[in-house]
C-alpha cells in the first residue's frame, strides 16, 4: 500500500509592524517607551519591527491633498506595514497633533490594518487619548485592537541607562496586545490579498 502524500507546509511570511512615536516634545518620552514596546515585539518570532519616529519625519501642516499622499517620507513605510502600535501621550485630554497630522497625512496606508495602542499620561495613563485614536482609526477602515497598553507616569520608571523598567502587570498588557494584534494582522493581511475590498 502507498502511502498518500504529505503537503508541504509552506512557512507564512514574516509579519511587518510599524510603531509609530506620536510625540515630538523634548524631553523624549515617547521614544523612551516606544524603544521599549519595540524591543518586545522584536523577541517574537516571525515579527519584523519598523519604528517610525515622527519626531525625525518632516510632515508640514499645509498643502496636504484629500486622500492622504503617498508620496510623504514615511508613506512606503506605513504600506508596507501588516499593523501597527500607536504609542501617544495624553497633551489636554486628548492626543497630540503631531499625530493627528501623520494620520491625516496618510489614507490608503492605515486601511483594513489593525492598531494597538499604547498610551501614557500623569494620572490616567493616556487612556482619554486612546480613546480618542479610535474613533479616528474607525474612519480610516483601520481595527483598532481592544486590548492596550496605558503607563502612568512612565517619566518615573526610566533608568540612568535610558530605558524603561515595567512591572509584571505591564509587562502581560504588552505581550496581550501584541498576541492580538499578531492575530488580527496575520488575519487582515489574509483578507486584502485573498479578497481585496471593492472600493
Amino acid at each position: 500500500m502507498t502511502e498518500p502524500k504529505r503537503s508541504r507546509t509552506v512557512p507564512a511570511p514574516e509579519l511587518s509592524l510599524a510603531v509609530i512615536v506620536g510625540s515630538v516634545r523634548r524631553p523624549r518620552v515617547g521614544r523612551i517607551v516606544a524603544d521599549w514596546l519595540a524591543e518586545t515585539a522584536r523577541q517574537r518570532e516571525g515579527l519584523a519591527v519598523d519604528l517610525v519616529d515622527l519626531a525625525e519625519v518632516a510632515l508640514p501642516l499645509h498643502d496636504t491633498p484629500p486622500g492622504g499622499n503617498p508620496n510623504s517620507p514615511i508613506s512606503g513605510r506605513l504600506a508596507s506595514a501588516d499593523g501597527f502600535v500607536v504609542v501617544t501621550p495624553e497633551y489636554n485630554h486628548s492626543f497630540p497633533a503631531a499625530l493627528k497630522n501623520a494620520i491625516d497625512w496618510h489614507y490608503r496606508e492605515w486601511m483594513f490594518k489593525p492598531v494597538a495602542l499604547v498610551s501614557y499620561g500623569a494620572g490616567s495613563g493616556g487612556i482619554r487619548a486612546a480613546e480618542q485614536l479610535r474613533l479616528v482609526f474607525a474612519e480610516l477602515y483601520a481595527a483598532t485592537t481592544r486590548n492596550c497598553v496605558a503607563l502612568t507616569a512612565p517619566w518615573s520608571l526610566v533608568g540612568r541607562d535610558g530605558v524603561l523598567t515595567v512591572d509584571a502587570p505591564t509587562r502581560q498588557a504588552a505581550d496581550t496586545t501584541l498576541d492580538e494584534l499578531t492575530w488580527w494582522a496575520s488575519t487582515l493581511r489574509g483578507g486584502r490579498l485573498d479578497n481585496p475590498y471593492p472600493g
